[in-house]
C-alpha cells in the first residue's frame, strides 16, 4: 500500500496556493482551494505541460500551454484539446500537515 506522504504544513498552505510533490517519480500538484485540498497528476494528458503553472477558477485548473481545462476534484478533461482526464489523489490533513498518496498500484 502506497505511504502518505507530506506536502506542507497546513498553516504554511494558504488557499489559493499550489504544491508539487513527486509519488515514485509521477508529479503530483496539490491544490487549496478555499480551504479545500485538491490532488491530481501535474501533467497535462494533451501535450505533458506542467498543470501547476496553470491558472485556477473554481475547482477547475486551465492549462498554461494551450488553456485545456482540468476538474481538480476528479482530474476529468473539460475541454479542449485534453481529451483524457489526469489522476487525482487523495488529500488529508494529519498532525498539521496535508497530506497525499498515490494509491493506484497498490
Amino acid at each position: 500500500m502506497a505511504a502518505w506522504m507530506d506536502v506542507a504544513a497546513a498553516a504554511d498552505f494558504p488557499p489559493g496556493s499550489v504544491r508539487t510533490v513527486a509519488a515514485e517519480g509521477v508529479p503530483i500538484a496539490v491544490f487549496n482551494v478555499g480551504g479545500e485540498y485538491y490532488a491530481i497528476e501535474d501533467c497535462c494528458s494533451h501535450e505533458a505541460g506542467t498543470l501547476s503553472d496553470g491558472t485556477v477558477e473554481g475547482c477547475e485548473i486551465i492549462c498554461p500551454r494551450h488553456f485545456a481545462r482540468f476538474s481538480l476534484v476528479s482530474g476529468a478533461a473539460l475541454s479542449p484539446p485534453a481529451y483524457e482526464p489526469v489522476a487525482s489523489f487523495p488529500v488529508r490533513i494529519a498532525d498539521g500537515m496535508v497530506q497525499v498518496r498515490d494509491g493506484r498500484f497498490d
